[in-house]
């Protein structure tokens, strides 16, 4: 993209909000959101826009939560049968901090005797569950719940972190508006952590001065991240702020009551060096459309994430689609890029980048990056967000690529259901299978806690004019394939040939695999080097089956690495992977050590549901280690060395 005025279409495009800020900070979630299916007979493509929350009249962007949460939405009616995935040994469930609240679970940061763990959408804060949950971590087998500290109305408790600085214990968190609450951070001191003292709020606008004269006013944004550090006997928080420019912000709160913004960074300024300081309006927007753009399924170049050496002295990025930024923060009021790491082609299994979490080693030669991915397993997972439009007289659903091959090889002889969440079959030659789908809004009749019987018949594309390629009989459930013609038409001339119901699937669809980690030599800090990528089974998978249970999420998440004595771990939550241990020491070999990872009827029961490890964090040089579940609250885990891991117990 060549530098220079914008236009003003290209303004005009942005004050009316056609470019859509895409910064899925979640789970998130920089990941896409799910397509929202329109009935809009000319759009065959995966349709259509992403889910929006406008943050201003002239601006829109992603809610980072929504791709994560519509995931679990659309596999929620699949029924796996795939066995339990295989147990690595020496690491071991010690103890429980147990909070059975789906989707609830953030992220985990621990000081002394004392964890605590953030809240996601679900409850959104004004809940009275909502907020910085506080555990007593004394006794590793026993933890106990101690209180919270409230979440802002409105607003969810993404990330926490907490450390010792010169002013005492304190602890930040970030705030993201789940229901119109206040962006920003709070901060607290904890030096009781049974007694939480709050000692300043801090809300955030786009530092940018054009940017209200561009977009309008970008204000009171979110923060997804933050990091405390030293640097002698100043103290900073950095900050990931979903802003458009400037995502990286460093605030010294030496003064924990009254933080002061020393600085802000943005990978704009890797498009045109000085380009927000220059005050031209065309070189940013120049700057904003390459933001918006990048690799893969998730294309934007917006921070997500950032790790601060333990001497405060350099930041490591993780900007998403501009990749891995080094920042050389020795003098926090100017930030000067030191190098960048960035290998589309061979970083990962197809091509996306996502960098979405950073953790260097000791001393600084190997860092491990975190792909985040949820353009995954596309051909098995139905449709959200799917609308019928005006005219639909029967009830239907819409269902995945997958759904539509299984019934044009066997089209007909099957017989079964429909429900709001699933196809499923009972009788014929798919006897058995069960499919995951959407119901229809907009003009459906709905289906509700019910179901729809009959018997499934093929009948091709269905628009006007299309050959219905089998005869319907009254009250057949009918399946097409979508495209050519909206929904409706489809459901029309499906009921004209005496369908009851519909099933639409999904059409040219390719599935790819989720995300795995990538291992960089940084033993020349200014020349990053690829060493490897690494993946686990299911990461690395196109498709459910065997030991990947079609209803997980096989996405890395968090990393951290420790350095002890001459070898080098990286600590990964990997949601439904659990939490896997990989040794890095050859960074140009990584070898998987240990793994915590449980499945079952017994374990959904005690967990809440299925394993979905979020937040990763590693007690220094001891073997604890804790995890943050979505569905199940705090596990404590113990780290054994040559013997085997039976148990947790001290």
């Amino acid at each position: 993209m060549s530098k220079g005025k914008g236009t003003m279409k290209q303004l005009k495009a942005f004050r009316l909000g056609l470019v859509v800020f895409s910064s899925f900070m979640a789970f998130s979630v920089l990941a896409a959101p799910p397509p929202l299916v329109t009935d809009d007979p000319h759009d065959e493509s995966h349709d259509e826009s992403p889910n929006l929350l406008s943050i201003s009249d002239g601006f829109v962007r992603s809610d980072p939560s929504a791709p994560l949460m519509e995931r679990d939405a659309a596999v929620a009616g699949i029924i796996s049968d795939a066995p339990f995935a295989k147990v690595i040994k020496n690491l071991a469930e010690a103890g429980r901090g147990e909070r059975l609240a789906t989707n609830a679970t953030t992220d985990v940061w621990a000081l002394g005797n004392y964890a605590y763990t953030g809240t996601f959408n679900d409850p959104c804060g004004g809940d009275p569950n909502a907020g910085i949950w506080i555990w007593d971590v004394h006794n590793k087998n026993k933890p106990e719940f101690v209180d919270i500290i409230q979440s802002p109305v409105g607003s969810r408790t993404n990330d926490v972190r907490v450390a010792s600085l010169s002013s005492g214990d304190i602890l930040v968190h970030s705030n993201e508006s789940c229901a119109g609450g206040p962006g920003g951070y709070e901060v607290f001191n904890v030096d009781d952590p049974s007694n939480p003292v709050h000692l300043a709020s801090v809300r955030i606008d786009d530092p940018n001065p054009l940017t209200p004269f561009i977009f309008g006013s970008i204000a009171d944004v979110g923060v997804h991240n933050l990091w405390l550090f030293s640097q002698g006997a100043q103290d900073y928080v950095g900050v990931t702020t979903e802003t458009l420019y400037g995502n990286f912000h460093i605030y010294e709160i030496t003064d924990p009551a009254n933080p002061v913004l020393v600085s802000f960074w943005g990978a704009e300024e890797l498009f045109d060096q000085g380009v927000v300081a220059s005050g031209d309006i065309g070189r940013n927007v120049d700057a904003a459309l390459w933001l918006l753009d990048g690799f893969g399924a998730s294309a934007n170049r917006f921070l997500h994430d950032v790790t601060i050496t333990a001497d405060g002295t350099r930041a490591y990025l993780a900007n998403w689609d501009a990749g891995l930024v080094l920042l050389d923060i020795s003098d926090p009021a100017n930030p000067q890029v030191v190098s960048v790491a960035l290998d589309p082609a061979n970083g990962s299994l197809d091509g996306e980048v996502n960098s979405h979490s950073v953790w260097p080693s000791e001393d600084g030669t190997i860092v491990v990056e975190g792909e985040e991915d949820f353009s995954a397993w596309e051909a098995t997972v139905a449709p959200g967000n799917v609308t019928f439009g005006n005219g639909n007289p029967i009830p239907g659903v819409m269902a995945a690529t997958s759904t539509g091959d299984a019934f044009e090889a066997s089209q007909t002889g099957n017989g079964g259901f429909i429900t709001a969440s699933s196809v499923e079959v009972t009788s014929g030659p798919l006897t058995g299978s069960v499919f995951g789908a959407n119901e229809f809004s907009g003009n459906n009749v709905p289906l509700g806690e019910g179901s729809y019987a009959g018997n499934f018949v093929w009948i091709g594309q269905a628009c006007n004019g299309d050959p219905i390629l089998n005869p319907l009989g009254a009250g057949d459930i009918a399946v097409v394939r979508r495209g050519a013609c909206s929904f409706a038409e489809k459901s029309v001339n499906a009921s004209n040939e005496g369908a009851g119901a519909i099933v639409v699937t999904n059409n040219n669809t390719i599935s790819t695999p989720w995300s795995g980690i990538r291992i960089w030599n940084y033993s020349d800090p200014a020349n990053p080097e690829l060493a490897s990528i690494f993946d686990t089974e299911c990461s690395a998978s196109t498709a459910p089956g065997g030991n990947c249970d079609a209803r997980g999420t096989y996405s890395s998440h968090n990393v951290l690495v420790e350095t002890s004595g001459n070898k080098v771990k990286a600590y990964i939550s990997w949601y439904s992977d659990g939490v896997v241990v990989v040794d890095v020491t050859n960074p140009y070999a990584p070898v998987e050590v240990a793994r915590y990872h449980r499945a079952g009827a017994e374990f959904e029961a005690e967990n809440g549901g299925i394993q979905d490890i979020w937040g990763i964090y590693k007690v220094p040089n001891e073997p604890w280690i804790y995890a943050s579940d979505r569905n199940g609250g705090l596990y404590i885990l113990k780290e054994y060395g040559s013997g085997s891991a039976k148990k947790g117990k001290n």
